[in-house]
């Protein structure tokens, strides 16, 4: 029996984690886990880009926050592969809140809450293969097809 189709996931290392030059930390655990990088690049978001990403929260409060902080500096997008990715990079980064996050995790150990408006968590993964595929669609135009 073949293998399974390897899934993808896309993986945001954000403006807070580049600041702070994490970004071979965590893209070395994404690595060290053995999951494999198809795609890398560093760019600084627009605001089209995150009206796209964040689609189901344009219209919350929190919305302009988020648009600050991801618009401050370079994101590192990154398309990661491997069998069962989504679940393990999701696992790897640990909880959305830094300061709950378990130890071990990307943002148990290396994440803090800073205060800000918006919450700076260090990284983002897509929550379902479905979800990373429009992810990677938006951030990977030139991986289409």
């Amino acid at each position: 029996m073949p293998p399974a189709t390897p899934e993808r996931i896309l993986v945001l290392v954000k403006p807070d984690a580049v600041e702070r030059r994490l970004t071979g930390e965590i893209l070395r655990r994404i690595e060290a886990k053995g999951y494999d990088l198809v795609a890398l690049k560093v760019v600084v978001p627009t605001a089209e880009v995150l009206e796209a990403h964040y689609a189901e929260h344009v219209s919350k409060p929190f919305y302009p926050s988020v648009v600050g902080y991801m618009t401050r500096g370079p994101v590192v997008a990154a398309v990661v592969e491997g069998h069962r990715v989504v679940e393990g990079v999701r696992s790897l980064m640990g909880s959305t809140e830094p300061t709950l996050s378990a130890p071990g995790t990307i943002r148990g150990d290396l994440g803090r809450d800073w205060g800000t408006p918006a919450m700076e968590n260090l990284v983002h993964g897509s929550d379902s293969p479905d979800s990373a595929a429009r992810e990677i669609g938006i951030w990977f135009p030139e991986l289409d097809g």
